[in-house]
């Protein structure tokens, strides 16, 4: 049985302070289990703070963006080696906010995956189709397309270490979401795709993440879903009550 992985994704919210008081209200109502798996990702200049704050818990920690390099010449990067040497597991790489804003390829996102899986990191692999693509009907191609360029080369040992997330750009910070239905259906596509691209034991054992207004009172319909395996949230993580009850649904 595959554990459900609840993490949250701040962005470029919450200075110094504020992610000592967030991390503290979280660890004050988050309650442990076995079937769940917790990972906060703030913004870089808290990542050292928060780390210390989580020793003890089994939160993980992760980063919302890294380079593909290893070091060097690339002014307000920041690289694998910065990210472990600061106690991060997880990395997100290919959210839909770097794909639109800041125009990074299939190719470069590819390039992240790769170092990250190189250099120890997990990275929480984000895709998903625009407004446009879902009422066209190509949101199965749209997706497919991303994941095999996404993880090209990738071996099925390394991808044991990758989680996938599926966000629905029309339902990132819009209040909207995809129905239960939707989602299943998306994530099941996926799944059978991986077993097409590596094996059923692959597919079997992968974690596919849904990310897209997740709420706590959406977030049980949608877990409760075969082949949604966490959620990768995004405003309701800034409360730590709210964040908490999503955690508490996956159990």
């Amino acid at each position: 049985m595959r554990k459900k992985v609840i993490a949250g994704n701040w962005k470029m919210n919450n200075d110094l302070s504020g992610a000592v008081e967030l991390i503290s209200g979280i660890k004050g109502n988050y309650e442990p289990s076995e079937n769940v798996k917790a990972i906060i990702c703030p913004p870089f200049i808290s990542l050292e703070t928060a780390a210390e704050l989580l020793k003890g818990t089994d939160i993980s920690l992760g980063a919302q963006n890294m380079s593909e390099e290893d070091g060097g010449a690339f002014t307000g990067e920041i690289s694998h080696s910065m990210l472990k040497s600061v106690g991060c597991e997880y990395v997100i790489l290919g959210h839909s906010e770097r794909r639109t804003i800041y125009n990074e390829s299939d190719e470069l996102i590819n390039k992240k995956i790769h170092k990250a899986l190189e250099t120890g990191l997990k990275p929480i692999f984000c895709i998903g189709e625009s407004l446009e693509q879902r009422e066209s009907g190509v949101t199965n191609d749209v997706v497919s397309e991303q994941v095999k360029k996404g993880l090209d080369g990738v071996s099925e040992e390394a991808l044991e270490n990758v989680i996938i997330a599926y966000e629905p750009i029309w339902a990132i910070g819009t209040g909207k979401t995809a129905s239960p239905q939707q989602a299943q259906d998306v994530h099941e596509t996926i799944r059978n795709l991986i077993g097409e691209l590596y094996s059923d034991s692959a597919a079997s054992k992968i974690i596919i993440q849904y990310g897209g207004s997740v709420k706590p009172d959406n977030a049980l319909e949608l877990l409760s879903q075969k082949d949604i395996d966490g959620a990768l949230v995004g405003g309701a993580c800034l409360k730590a009550e709210s964040f908490a009850a999503i955690i508490n649904a996956g159990k």
